[in-house]
C-alpha cells in the first residue's frame, strides 16, 4: 500500500514544516492544530497506515518513535514536568491522516481521561 499524504509531503520537505527531528527512520515536526503548548508529530518515513498494520519488521521504527519523543522532550523542556503520547487506529479512536503517527503534547497540565481513576 503507498497512499500519498500529507505527512509523505512533509517528509521529503515539499511542503513547509516545523521540523524538529529526521533521520532514515522518523521525522518529527510540530502539529499546525496544537492541542497543547507543545504539539509534536512523530512519523515513520515509510508508510504505515494504522497500528493494525504494524509488522514485526518495524520494530526497530516504532523504537525510534519512543527514544525520539524523549530527546525532543527534553529540548523542548518538558521531560521533567511532563508529557502526553498518544497514537490512535482507525476512525473511531480519532485518526485523521491514515498514516501512524505519534503525538507528542506537553507544557500544561493535561487533563482528562488518563487522568481518572478507573
Amino acid at each position: 500500500m503507498n497512499a500519498e499524504t500529507i505527512f509523505s509531503k512533509i517528509i521529503r520537505r515539499e511542503i513547509p514544516a516545523v521540523i524538529l527531528y529526521q533521520d532514515n527512520l522518523i521525522t518529527a515536526f510540530r502539529d499546525i492544530n496544537p492541542k497543547a503548548p507543545v504539539h509534536i508529530l512523530i512519523v515513520p518515513n515509510l508508510l504505515i497506515p494504522t497500528v493494525n498494520d504494524v509488522t514485526v519488521e518495524d520494530e526497530v521504527v516504532l523504537g525510534r518513535f519512543f527514544t525520539a519523543a524523549a530527546k525532543i522532550a527534553r529540548q523542548e523542556g518538558i521531560d521533567l514536568t511532563g508529557y502526553r503520547l498518544i497514537v490512535n487506529c482507525n476512525h473511531d479512536a480519532g485518526q485523521e491522516v491514515n498514516y501512524l503517527h505519534m503525538h507528542l503534547l506537553g507544557g500544561k497540565f493535561l487533563s482528562g481521561f488518563a487522568n481518572k481513576k478507573f
